[in-house]
């Protein structure tokens, strides 16, 4: 069961980074902030495929799998960018809820995808308390608190999309691939996208206006992120990617009580429960898994 304690890690890490990166996009554009953060994945990626060993294997890599690995790897390039953008418009304990909603859409492609109908009942109710927590997690409040949601929501949406997406292409690619590798080869899609994007939209002048203190929060998020991914393509390697998503999406927690913390974020009690519920769907899954 190896394969559930780094479903747990990866939520940790995920957490842990959601903050990180937004201590570090609130003067820097989160286009660059997502370039620059991909350049300490991509690194920390390939230091742990040489530790491991496995950089050899790269040549036995089948076409199927090498393809499978790069449309996860766009994937999850579009689910950063539009993350990252919803993250720099709106608060962390709206964003996150939403970009986990696609533990739903995940769940449901890999009982389609892949069969996993152990325990279908629970996964169903479960995916259902995951939905309507992530519902009441989307607060309504006053004319200028719409206005402002109208902007990031649709990223945030996006972001939901593209991740669940990520999620079903990266278990196809890393059949035979080992999980090191694997995440390796996806980042560097993902860091060619990122440029392309920041130059497409010539924001590389924002580079040499940098903030320091930010820079080294983008670089810390980069660190979490590079360990939350391998940690995540670990366990769907190994383990049913249905029960993996839910539990990697508990990084909802994490990231709520360090946001009340760090920029006094607070939950309405409507979105309390809400969390609540997201909590007892992914253990429900986790325990009958």
């Amino acid at each position: 069961m190896l394969w559930l304690l780094a479903a747990v890690l990866s939520a940790l890490f995920a957490g842990a980074m959601s903050i990180l990166a937004k201590c570090g996009i609130k003067k820097t554009d989160s286009d660059v902030a997502t370039a620059l953060r991909t350049v300490v994945v991509l690194a920390f990626s390939w230091i742990m495929v040489f530790i491991v060993g496995s950089a050899p294997t790269i040549s036995e890599i089948q076409p199927r799998s090498l393809l499978f690995l790069v449309l996860s790897g766009l994937a999850t390039g579009a689910s950063w960018i539009c993350y990252f953008r919803a993250l720099s418009l709106g608060d962390v304990n709206k964003v996150v809820p939403i970009d986990k909603s696609s533990t739903i859409l995940t769940v449901l492609l890999a009982i389609i995808v892949f069969g996993e109908t152990n325990h279908l009942a629970v996964k169903l109710i479960g995916t259902a308390l995951l939905g309507i927590g992530v519902f009441l997690m989307i607060e309504k409040k006053n004319a200028e608190a719409k206005k402002t949601r109208a902007l990031w929501l649709p990223y945030a949406i996006g972001s939901a999309v593209f991740a669940a997406l990520t999620s079903i292409l990266a278990k196809v690619g890393i059949e035979g691939v080992e999980s090191n590798l694997g995440t390796a080869i996806r980042t560097g899609v993902v860091l060619l996208m990122a440029w392309v994007i920041v130059f497409m939209k010539g924001k590389q002048k924002e580079l040499k206006a940098l903030d320091k203190k930010e820079l080294l929060f983008i670089a810390l998020s980069g660190l979490a992120t590079g360990a939350s991914w391998l940690c995540y393509y670990y366990a769907i390697q190994h383990g049913p990617v249905s029960v993996v998503a839910p539990i990697d999406k508990m990084s909802i927690v994490v990231s709520v009580v360090f946001s009340f913390f760090v920029f006094k974020e607070k939950l309405s009690p409507k979105a309390l429960i809400g969390l609540i519920l997201m909590v007892c769907g992914t253990l429900a899954m986790a325990i009958w898994a």
